[in-house]
């Protein structure tokens, strides 16, 4: 049931009719506890009831707390018409939540955006180095990037490091701002069908052998299929190619680990990366700031 279905038909009324029974309740509630000057019993004298030892006295409610009581509810008439409170009417004031919201964005940027656009002005390596703008960068990652990368930036399964100088696509100023605004999709080919069983664990084998590690696999025969199949993005040597993507297997630095059993799922099933574009979620000045800031973190 959407909002418009629910405030529709007998929903809407019922709602309407629940306030208004409550505001009404109360108002004779107060009434009907007044003071009466026809009361037999006079004011603070028992009225005749008692329980557990405890005895009811003719105290009624003191008249500058009833007239409270008479303002409240009033006031929950008034603000209920000015507002939206009678089901689905939209209140004589014309007030949303939406359009309060948008209404403090608006003021938002009108503030800031001016700020923006002097930063933008200045060079990422340079603004890099100012801590005041870089409190900025910092709630810019936190509201758009930490969620995949973390709150450190350290990255997680999958998700890069942004904190080490090891950068799939490169770690200059430039290409930071580049990967921000086009958003980027890698692809590892899952290659297992046509290396078979076998030449999983050689390839495998060589691979961890690039980094100073054995596997159980035939290392001299995965370099062969590596050649043949690895070498065109990852390079004849392992280094990778920041132009594809492709990652350096010489190191230590694994996007989604570099364990034996964890390199042969990535020949056999493949790898889809993906890095979403935010030209349409930030202004080109604030990915200017992000990219400083994301800069920052590994210089």
């Amino acid at each position: 049931m959407n909002e418009t279905e629910f405030t529709q038909g007998w929903v809407n009324g019922a709602i309407i009719a629940i306030v208004v029974i409550n505001l009404l309740g109360c108002l004779w509630l107060l009434w009907w506890t007044r003071k009466r000057p026809e009361d037999s019993v006079a004011e603070g004298e028992s009225l005749g009831h008692s329980f557990d030892g405890i005895e009811e006295l003719n105290n009624p409610l003191p008249r500058w707390w009833l007239n409270l009581f008479y303002l409240t509810i009033a006031f929950a008439f008034i603000y209920l018409t000015l507002y939206p409170g009678w089901g689905d009417a939209k209140g004589l004031l014309g007030w949303t939540s939406t359009g309060q919201w948008e209404t403090e964005v608006e003021k938002a940027d009108n503030r800031y955006n001016r700020l923006f656009e002097e930063w933008a002005q200045v060079p990422m390596a340079e603004l890099a180095g100012n801590a005041e703008v870089m409190k900025t960068g910092q709630r810019l990652f936190g509201n758009n990037c930490a969620t995949c990368h973390g709150s450190d930036a350290r990255g997680n399964m999958g998700y890069p490091n942004l904190t080490d100088d090891d950068w799939l696509y490169g770690g200059s100023p430039e290409k930071i701002k580049q990967t921000l605004i086009n958003g980027r999709a890698g692809q590892m080919p899952a290659l297992g069908p046509a290396l078979g069983e076998n030449g999983v664990e050689n390839v495998t084998a060589y691979v961890l052998s690039l980094s100073g590690r054995s596997g159980s696999g035939d290392a001299e025969a995965g370099k062969e299929k590596f050649t043949m199949m690895c070498a065109a993005c990852h390079g004849a040597d392992g280094k990778g190619n920041q132009m594809l993507g492709a990652p350096n297997l010489t190191d230590d630095t694994w996007l989604y680990g570099g364990s034996e059993s964890t390199i042969m799922e990535t020949l056999n099933q493949g790898r889809q990366g993906k890095m979403p574009s935010f030209k349409d979620q930030l202004s080109p000045e604030k990915i200017h700031v992000l990219s400083a800031y994301v800069y920052s973190l590994s210089n």
